[in-house]
């Protein structure tokens, strides 16, 4: 449940970071908008991506991991079309949200 939490506050933080950086990257209406993009992005992370990275393995193996990155984006698509009011306007976007988001979550491991 702490991974979650942890994981649900690491989203927030890194979609503020990714708004305010670059704003064109996405659209988030309000703040609890960007609170439930995060815990959509991490009830996504902890219970569909798993599956989905063990059917990806080979695909990931041979790429050296960079396949993680084209998954990501996918998820992060698909917790836009889940949550009205957060919108990305194209798939290198979502690549682009989720680089950001992988820097912050590793930042926070070192911390653990």
């Amino acid at each position: 449940m702490n991974y979650i939490i942890i994981r649900t506050i690491a989203i927030l933080i890194a979609s503020y970071i990714t708004h305010v950086g670059v704003p064109i990257v996405f659209s988030i209406q309000t703040g609890w908008i960007a609170l439930l993009v995060a815990l959509v992005l991490a009830v996504i992370n902890h219970t569909i991506k798993p599956i989905i990275d063990i059917v990806t393995m080979p695909i990931n193996f041979f790429t050296l991991g960079t396949f993680s990155l084209v998954i990501n984006g996918l998820i992060i698509l698909l917790a836009s079309y889940t949550v009205s009011g957060f919108v990305i306007p194209s798939f290198l976007m979502a690549v682009y949200f989720s680089v950001v988001l992988s820097i912050l979550n590793w930042v926070l491991h070192i911390f653990e």
